[in-house]
């Protein structure tokens, strides 16, 4: 199937992917957009577990001042190497990421640095809620629920700001994919006048 050049313009407005992935996406798919859309996303979370085990050394260090100068980040997201520091949509979403973590307050970075104490109270909190279900559902509930507390405090795990229907994973993922190399947001803080750093 021959793909028009606008279709592959059109997705790689939307993705930022390589114009040739897009086409082969397009091709996978026959045309259609959004199936397009999912296997580039598919193909950089492949990517980025290939990538995942390599050293991160090099970055920088991005922030974000909110307009009325009481709110602020400080950043740090690393990559392999200094040539991808440089990169403009490396540098693009260490902007983002810094606004996001303005916008949303995240308490950790990922799921894994939940600590235990808190996950256990977070769930024995969950099932006391849901106490009088039955008892085959129960634990999918909580399951579900646990998920939407993740999506709460984990950055990681959060709806994109400036697009919801990603997380800040998938938009990592997906510039890993386009950059080849492994990123890692390494460590925040979030500053907001009269509050305690968090």
């Amino acid at each position: 199937m021959a793909i028009a050049t606008d279709l592959i313009k059109k997705l790689r407005e939307k993705t930022n992917a390589p114009m040739m992935d897009c086409k082969k996406a397009l091709e996978e798919s026959n045309g259609d957009l959004e199936t397009a859309v999912d296997i580039l996303r598919k193909r950089g979370q492949i990517v980025a577990l290939k990538k995942a085990g390599r050293c991160a050394k090099e970055g920088v260090i991005g922030s974000y001042i909110h307009s009325n100068s009481k709110l602020g980040v400080l950043l740090e997201v690393n990559c392999e190497t200094d040539f991808v520091a440089r990169n403009e949509d490396f540098k693009q979403f260490v902007k983002d990421v810094a606004m996001h973590i303005a916008a949303t307050s995240p308490s950790y970075i990922s799921r894994e640095e939940v600590p235990s104490h808190i996950l256990e109270k977070e769930k024995s909190v969950l099932k006391e809620t849901v106490k009088n279900k039955p008892e085959n559902v129960l634990e999918k509930i909580v399951q579900g629920k646990l998920e939407k507390f993740y999506s709460e405090v984990c950055l990681l795990d959060q709806p994109f700001v400036k697009d919801d229907k990603k997380t800040i994973k998938d938009y990592l993922n997906e510039l890993i994919g386009k950059i080849g190399e492994n990123i890692v947001i390494r460590r925040y803080v979030r500053f907001q006048v009269g509050e305690d750093i968090k």
